[in-house]
């Protein structure tokens, strides 16, 4: 795998089994008790540090959370805890596109090339449009391939607009614009960019002035004050904390840090709910516009919209290197949640459910114990393709798996010969014969079992 290929690996992601104290939850909440109870096995288990979840409907706000701001210390999440919110703020970036369409100072279909200095030579000339950047169909990939960051544990700092107008200057696109739906993080990061540039204000600025003052959301800013630092919660990675991202140029993508009554009052205006001049161009970004990926799934501006025979979502997800955020609502019942969490393990399961009862909460799988003497057997190399080897390492009681040109992560014993990852839904099992000896193992993910050899 290539340096890009790796990069997005660590990027587009995300050793020790740790006691939690439990921290009190807040006071009596309408959050269903199946929910309760398993956002407590998370964090118990050590999935999760903290959860803090949020439900609004014609009745007002509710909220209901547990475990930690760090593991570093006792004090409890709440409503008013800061999260970094990743990727939700690519739906703030289509609202602002929203705005200005019904304002008439930009159109859908006009062409990015439009908002860019003459000295950058869009791919495709005039055929990717704004509407295509929003969509995640224009063509572009996921990410740009000169992002090569000095600090991976912060991988977007560092990456400026000369470095952005060099990327587009010489890429050639692998598809025409509008053809098909792929998730872009520099699509919307991009968009971001164009909007500020066409309004000459920071991205943040057009925020602050456009969606969160008008909607009393003080604590949504990228840009923290004292005391919203004070609140913020720290990410966690593995086990261990893990700093804060910052996206300057490509902060459309997923700049912004909110708690859950900022973010409660945001979809509060995307319902109705609450009254807000924005509502017209919010409900703009909700309509489908085209498919994304699945046969349950559609994508408007910014926002996905996930059907099954009995509910429509609208909804978008997050993650930066130690968060995970959701916020979703059903618009025909006036219902939406948020749910955020200061680790890399995600909440989407949390927040669906609430949703609609038919989508599955994930089984919180407990840890054992295994003697160091049996953990050491599985250390080596397992070889499941030609160019595709998993290491397993060991470190006292926790061992870690690494796959071919990707980050190493810890994996955790559900019994003494399987293991599973917390970053991603994936299992591996030992294949162990009679005489003791560790013949291969068996990778689980995505509906596969993929055996590899152990070759040392």
């Amino acid at each position: 795998m290539n340096r890009h290929r790796l990069i997005q690996a660590g990027i587009i992601a995300f050793l020790f089994v740790w006691l939690v104290i439990p921290a009190q939850a807040q006071e009596a909440s309408p959050i269903p008790a199946e929910v309760q109870e398993n956002i407590q096995a998370r964090v118990d288990n050590g999935d999760n540090v903290g959860i803090v979840v949020g439900l609004i409907d014609a009745n007002g706000p509710r909220y209901f959370s547990y475990g930690k701001m760090a593991l570093s210390e006792e004090q409890a999440p709440d409503a008013q805890t800061v999260f970094e919110i990743g990727s939700i703020s690519k739906v703030f970036t289509a609202i602002l596109l929203a705005q200005m369409v019904e304002e008439g100072t930009v159109h859908l279909n006009d062409p990015i090339a439009n908002y860019l200095p003459d000295s950058v030579k869009v791919p495709g000339g005039e055929t990717i449009r704004l509407v295509h950047l929003t969509t995640h169909r224009s063509g572009l990939p996921r990410l740009p391939d000169n992002l090569a960051p000095a600090d991976m544990s912060n991988p977007y700092a560092d990456y400026t607009d000369a470095q952005l107008y060099t990327f587009l200057s010489n890429h050639t696109l692998a598809r025409e614009p509008g053809a098909a739906y792929e998730y872009s993080n520099l699509a919307t990061g991009l968009l971001g960019h164009i909007l500020a540039r066409h309004a000459g204000k920071t991205y943040e600025t057009l925020v602050i002035e456009r969606i969160a003052a008008p909607l009393g959301m003080d604590d949504t800013r990228i840009t923290l004050t004292e005391d919203q630092q004070e609140r913020l919660a720290t990410g966690h990675s593995g086990g261990s904390a893990v700093s804060n991202w910052d996206l300057p140029a490509l902060a459309g993508a997923g700049a912004l840090r909110s708690t859950a009554e900022d973010m409660l009052r945001f979809v509060a205006a995307n319902l109705g709910v609450q009254e807000s001049p924005l509502f017209a161009a919010m409900q703009m970004t909700h309509a489908p516009r085209a498919a994304a990926g699945s046969p349950d799934m559609q994508v408007g501006m910014g926002w996905h919209i996930r059907t099954n025979d009995t509910s429509e979502i609208v909804w978008h997800n997050g993650g930066t290197g130690g968060y995970r955020s959701f916020a979703g609502f059903k618009e025909a019942q006036g219902y939406g949640v948020v749910v955020f969490t200061n680790t890399d393990w995600s909440v989407d399961d949390i927040g669906f459910h609430m949703l609609d009862s038919t989508y599955a909460l994930k089984e919180v799988t407990p840890v054992v114990s295994v003697d160091p003497d049996v953990l050491e057997r599985y250390v080596g190399r397992y070889q499941l393709a030609p160019a595709f080897i998993i290491t397993i390492t060991r470190d006292g009681g926790q061992l870690t798996a690494q796959a071919t040109g990707q980050p190493s992560f810890s994996i955790y014993p559900s019994s003494e010969t399987e293991f599973f990852l917390k970053v991603v839904e994936a299992q591996i099992t030992f294949n162990v014969a009679e005489d003791g000896t560790v013949e291969s193992l068996t990778l689980h993910q995505n509906g596969q079992h993929m055996p590899g050899t152990k070759i040392e």
